[in-house]
Formats: structure tokens, sequence, C-alpha cells
């Protein structure tokens, strides 16, 4: 199995999502509140996911900038879940990385001051794994 594939199973895997349900309507990134931020749209993740394209999602800002709010299921008449996908191509990425790739005492420095707390203890819970 080619590393495009392999990789696209892993993420289909990971979020249990059908990515083939999306008929492109846009109505998710309509929706998105982080839409400006995004280098790659709710809808146009979807698309890429099933197109095989998961490594340009992996180096996307895209992944990080998802609110994970799931603003874009509540209005997907097909009822994807983008937010789903975006998660499990974050999920490799933290994987490829191995354990403990950010150390507690590095957090600091890397602080965005409009960052919830929540966020923080979020992240760490879950990439801690």
């Amino acid at each position: 199995m080619e590393n495009a594939e392999f990789l696209k199973e892993a993420v289909l895997m990971r979020s249990g999502v059908n990515p083939k349900k999306c008929m492109v309507c846009g109505k998710c990134s309509g929706t998105c509140p982080n839409y400006d931020a995004m280098e790659y749209h709710p809808h146009q993740f979807v698309q890429m996911v099933e197109n095989g394209e998961i490594e340009k999602l992996m180096a996307s800002k895209s992944i990080y900038t998802c609110l994970s709010c799931f603003a874009c299921l509540e209005r997907c008449p097909r009822q994807v879940e983008p937010t789903k996908l975006i998660d499990a191509v974050r999920q490799v990425v933290e994987g490829t990385r191995g354990p403990h790739h950010l150390d507690p005492a590095q957090v600091p420095e890397k602080l965005d001051p409009e960052m919830p707390q929540q966020a923080l203890m979020a992240a760490f819970r879950k990439y801690k794994k």
C-alpha cells in the first residue's frame, strides 16, 4: 500500500467519517466561525481527504485553526463531520512526532494571549497519549 493510501485509511479509521457522503454544498464552510483563518475550508478538507491529499492537509495550519465547535455538522444536510476528519489528520500529525514532543516548560513561550486556558488543558490531555 502506498503512503497516500495508508494515510487516507488511517484518517478514515480514526474519524469514522465517510467523506463520500459530502455533496460539496459548502454549508459547512459558510457556517465556520474560523473560515477566514483557514487555508482549507471544511468542505475542501472533506474533498481532499476523499481524494487522498492527506499530506497537503498534514502540512496545513488549518488543522490547528479548526475550533472543533461542530458548527459545520449542524448545517450539513448529509451529516458529514468535517471536524472529525480535521481532528483525525491532526492526530496523525501528532502521532508522527512521537511521545512528549512538547515539554510543559516550553508552553509559556508558545502562548497566544487570546487563547483560552481550556484549550491548553484539552490539548495536553489529548496529545499526551
